[in-house]
């Protein structure tokens, strides 16, 4: 039984974290249910709003997928459901082929969660959870502070009360504002900014308390008892109730083509925001969650809500940090955060007709602001000039490119990088430390002691195709540098975990090419399959009998042992005198 039990915990981790469940674990669980319930019902609608979609709609997200999740994912406090990235990536994508808000733009959002869904499902399948590092912290970090920015900017006429045309670049939508700044509805204002201004004290007052929605409490019962709809405040008006229903009517081949660009990029995006705060709340309990199975969880949470009106979702930052603090110890909190949202699309529905838009747009400001990582700049600028430069290079060409191009422009930015340094890996001439069997970079410890007779090289990379070039060119340099006294050169590949074809061709010519010379080479450190492949190839025949040293050391000293043997040899006077006579 306990077999079986493993083999299902498997495919449905929730059975492993429900293993040892008790009544105080349940408490901690449903006070972070609640909470997170609570939390969700403005955010949900907001996310919705930015995403260019009804407000119930985040409503609808908010419910099958957290359920779905529960079920197949491995992170215990991860809150699932809209998020500002991805609303934002929806309208940006989804806004290029039909018109925002169309019953139209509706169904290509719910296919384009399917078809996020399918990647992720398969990505999990297939373990490729690998690709995400293809979206380097400064390409990501670059890319979330563009985003944030243009997030916030779209906003502002919800804020301001102004109408703005529908733009993801966020100097057309500052100048379309400085030609309307007459037309600023001071009431929105005063109750956008008033719910901004709320927000933020409530948060530094107590972070669990649920102050987005005491805004929208307070600014929909403002607008409803002053009347301030007639005075020109736009509010969110009639929401459905009752619960999603089952539709397949939103399936189409066709258009799941047009949407593979946004699919793929969603796909990447989200699990990257989500894995990552997956694993900082887990590394802070003392587990571990499956990256693979994350994707799978997050694949099927997809899936599962887009047949019940959904638009892609994720793990959020905000909220599952939330979760984290009001004591969430499994997903079970998450089930019964679905069961808030579930009961409030049944019956409270009605209440949000007079919501003020503005409100929602507050919500949205709030949360955003945090994405845009100043912090970071800072932190590179001073550390790594390169990643600097990545990162802002990414977050220049989202605002100024657009969403899609900027992300794709940083991937690309970061895979030549990736090229270009393993192309180019770091190497150096090591020398002993006084009197020591430690070796060390000679142009990093002064006092590290070189003979010119011997050569101890490091090369801390793979030899493959893309760097025997560079291998080849800095072995020669040394050895212009040595000169003719130079009788040994000893290869540490300790930091050499493999080596193809082209490494082996090149390694033969240069053993070849010394030996024309009168130098020899040893190699210390190899690993296993390193050395197995330099025997396969024919290599090690080549190079002699005493080939592969335990370490440098050991290496020295055979040398040094044979130098002895080769003196003596030479100026021994009786074996001169044999020879002479």
């Amino acid at each position: 039984m306990s077999t079986l039990i493993k083999k299902a915990g498997k495919i449905f981790p929730v059975l492993r974290t429900f293993q040892g469940y008790n009544s105080q674990i349940f408490k901690g669980d449903l006070n972070a249910g609640i909470t997170v319930g609570i939390m969700l019902i403005p955010q949900g609608m907001a996310y919705a709003l930015l995403a260019g979609m009804p407000p119930v709609y985040g409503l609808y997200a908010s419910i099958i997928p957290l359920l779905i999740y529960a079920l197949f994912g491995t992170s215990r406090q991860l809150a699932v459901g809209p998020v500002a990235m991805v609303s934002l990536l929806i309208i940006a994508g989804v806004g290029e082929i039909t018109e925002v808000g169309s019953d139209r733009f509706i169904q290509l959002a719910v296919l384009t969660a399917l078809g996020v869904g399918i990647v992720q499902f398969l990505m999990g399948l297939f373990r490729m959870g690998f690709l995400v590092n293809f979206l380097s912290h400064p390409v990501l970090s670059g890319f979330t502070s563009a985003a944030a920015l243009i997030i916030g900017a779209s906003q502002i006429k919800n804020l301001l009360g102004v109408n703005l045309p529908r733009t993801n670049y966020v100097h057309e939508i500052i100048a379309g504002l400085s030609q309307q700044i007459s037309e600023i509805e001071s009431i929105t204002t005063a109750i956008g900014i008033g719910a901004i201004a709320a927000i933020i004290f409530i948060r530094k007052w107590k972070k669990t308390f649920p102050s987005a929605l005491f805004v929208v409490a307070a600014g929909t019962l403002v607008t409803f008892g002053l009347g301030l709809a007639d005075e020109g405040v736009k509010i969110v008006g009639e929401v459905p109730k009752g619960l999603p229903s089952f539709d397949a009517g939103f399936v189409s081949f066709s258009d799941m083509r047009l949407l593979i660009p946004i699919i793929l990029v969603i796909s990447l995006v989200s699990y990257m925001e989500s894995i990552a705060v997956a694993k900082a709340i887990a590394k802070k309990h003392g587990y571990k969650v499956d990256a693979n199975q994350e994707l799978i969880g997050l694949g099927m949470a997809n899936i599962g809500g887009s047949f019940f009106q959904s638009f892609p979702t994720t793990g959020g930052f905000s909220r599952t940090a939330v979760n984290d603090q009001s004591g969430a110890n499994t997903t079970l909190a998450a089930v019964i955060s679905a069961g808030i949202i579930a009961l409030t699309v049944l019956f409270l529905t009605p209440l949000f007709y007079y919501l003020p838009s503005a409100v929602l747009a507050a919500i949205i400001m709030v949360a955003v602001a945090g994405l845009f990582d100043y912090k970071e700049m800072i932190h590179l600028w001073k550390t790594d000039r390169k990643d600097f430069v990545m990162l802002m290079v990414t977050f220049v060409a989202t605002l100024a490119l657009g969403i899609e191009e900027g992300i794709g422009l940083g991937v690309l930015i970061s895979l030549a990088l990736v090229i270009y340094s393993s192309s180019k890996p770091h190497s150096a001439e090591l020398g002993r430390l006084g009197e020591s069997n430690t070796f060390r970079n000679i142009d990093r410890y002064r006092d590290a002691v070189v003979t010119d007779d011997v050569m101890i090289y490091r090369f801390d990379a793979p030899i493959y195709f893309a760097n025997v070039d560079h291998f080849k060119e800095m072995i020669d340099r040394k050895i212009e540098k040595h000169g003719d006294r130079l009788k040994l050169i000893i290869l540490d590949a300790s930091a050499i975990n493999t080596i193809d074809s082209t490494g082996v061709h090149m390694l033969t010519e240069l053993i070849r090419e010394l030996n024309e010379h009168g130098v020899s080479l040893y190699i210390a450190s190899a690993i296993g399959p390193v050395r197995d492949k330099l025997k396969k190839s024919g290599v090690v025949e080549l190079m002699g009998e005493h080939t592969y040293f335990f370490d440098v050391n050991d290496a020295l000293k055979y040398h040094q042992k044979e130098d002895v043997k080769i003196k003596k040899r030479k100026f021994n006077p009786l074996q001169t005198n044999v020879i002479g006579g």
